[in-house]
């Protein structure tokens, strides 16, 4: 099935909602957005969390050491870096918490670089993240094994099956889409949403394309 990220969590009620509906990631932003929170107050959601969530850090242009602290006092799994990472901080990163996701703009030149890092997966976002603004999914073809692809960018119950049946990528990502206002979520949105995914069948097997088989989000 397509994996599921709910991003832009800042509280405890989305939180614990997102995770019975299924959802299989939440993420939390520490950068500077309307749904930036602390650390502390990520801490206060992930200890009311079941202990099998998995919450994913957001970050930007925010010191490697400083993103394996916050992953290592958090508990966090997996981390997604939102800015301008060299590939060296990158490694320092992927070297110290399990799962990296690197994200870019649709537009931007620079995803061509992702292989050349230590990311584990790609997620490719509009070009104003967390604005909700759809970008044309053809600039996502063929940029990256669709098994290591995360589609952002104005994702919402009604169009995502568009953008899955197009790419068929690995994950989707929303945050706007299932929202009353920034950093609120709307209950009947963020169902409507994973209905909308899980209803569409899988429509090709994993490929492994570098001889260490398909990404797996559980190693």
């Amino acid at each position: 099935m397509t994996f599921i990220k709910f991003c832009g969590i800042t509280n405890e009620a989305d939180a614990l909602l997102a995770v019975g509906l299924g959802v299989d990631a939440l993420g939390v932003i520490f950068a500077p957005s309307p749904r930036q929170v602390s650390v502390a107050a990520a801490g206060d959601i992930v200890r009311r969390l079941p202990p099998d969530a998995t919450i994913v850090g957001v970050f930007r242009d925010e010191a490697p050491v400083r993103v394996v602290e916050i992953a290592d006092q958090l508990g966090l799994r997996a981390v997604q870096l939102h800015g301008h990472e060299t590939a060296a901080e990158v490694a320092y990163v992927a070297e110290r918490v399990q799962t990296v996701i690197k994200a870019y703009p649709a537009t931007s030149p620079q995803i061509s670089s992702f292989t050349q890092t230590d990311a584990d997966l790609l997620l490719i976002d509009g070009p104003s993240p967390g604005s909700g603004e759809v970008f044309d999914w053809r600039l996502a073809e063929g940029v990256a094994d669709p098994d290591r692809l995360i589609v952002s960018g104005g994702l919402n119950p009604e169009n995502v099956h568009v953008a899955i049946e197009h790419l068929r990528p690995f994950g989707v990502d929303v945050a706007s889409g299932i929202e009353v206002v920034p950093g609120v979520k709307d209950p009947r949105k963020m169902r409507a949403f994973i209905d909308a995914v899980r209803a569409i069948p899988a429509g090709r097997e994993p490929v492994d394309v570098d001889g260490d088989g398909p990404f797996d989000w559980s190693r």
